[in-house]
């Protein structure tokens, strides 16, 4: 979700939504629209654009591929199909989930190993195409693209590496700032790391991509 908000800085439009949205600060992300410096005859002011990550209901994937219930349905899958396809590659998709109107769509490939891509890229590029012809049918929809459950083991991978690094950190006392993610990726940090003792966690940078710097604290 998206909202925009203005202020004379661009402090003042992030605590205007702040109290308009009744968040945290770190649960949002901020991009800069506009920009007009303040001159003599005119007033300086910011516009930003808040990115709100929607909370990730727990999903519930099935082991065996599920039939399609609706023409809509059938188009996203065929899609997906036909996009892999005139990338060069073999593919066969199946849906592998289905919640409201989320769907989880898998893929299954001889080349996943390309479609998925470095750090998945090349999965997410894919995910994103198929949400974008998903909302000329119904804005509601939410896809979901995954193969050889990348995405589960890669958040696994990020917990696991959240909490090596907070006992570094607890140990050594030195603060250590994380590779730069996308929204979901840190909130899943900000959740592993709440109960961690002696650790605190804040995110640093500008855009949708920040990186998460895990601080030492001491214990009362």
């Amino acid at each position: 979700m998206t909202r925009e908000f203005e202020g004379k800085t661009e402090q003042e439009a992030i605590d205007m939504a702040i109290r308009e949205l009744g968040l945290d600060r770190d649960d949002f992300d901020v991009e800069i629209i506009d920009q007009q410096k303040k001159t003599f005859f005119k007033k300086g002011s910011v516009t930003i654009r808040v990115h709100i990550p929607e909370e990730e209901p727990e999903e519930i994937f099935s082991e065996q591929a599920l039939a399609s219930e609706s023409e809509d349905e059938e188009k996203i899958l065929h899609f997906i199909e036909n996009l892999i396809m005139k990338m060069g590659y073999e593919c066969s998709v199946s849906i592998n989930f289905r919640k409201d109107h989320k769907l989880g769509f898998s893929i299954e490939s001889p080349n996943s190993s390309i479609l998925i891509g470095r750090k998945g890229k090349n999965l997410d590029a894919i995910q994103l195409l198929a949400n974008v012809y998903a909302a000329k049918l119904d804005e509601d929809y939410k896809i979901i693209v995954d193969s050889e459950d990348y995405r589960m083991r890669h958040e696994e991978y990020i917990v696991r590496n959240a909490f090596k690094c907070a006992e570094y950190v607890r140990k050594s006392g030195k603060s250590k700032l994380l590779e730069p993610m996308n929204p979901f990726e840190r909130r899943l940090i900000h959740t592993a790391l709440n109960d961690f003792d002696g650790v605190e966690t804040k995110s640093e940078g500008e855009g949708l991509y920040k990186q998460v710097r895990i601080i030492p604290v001491k214990n009362n």
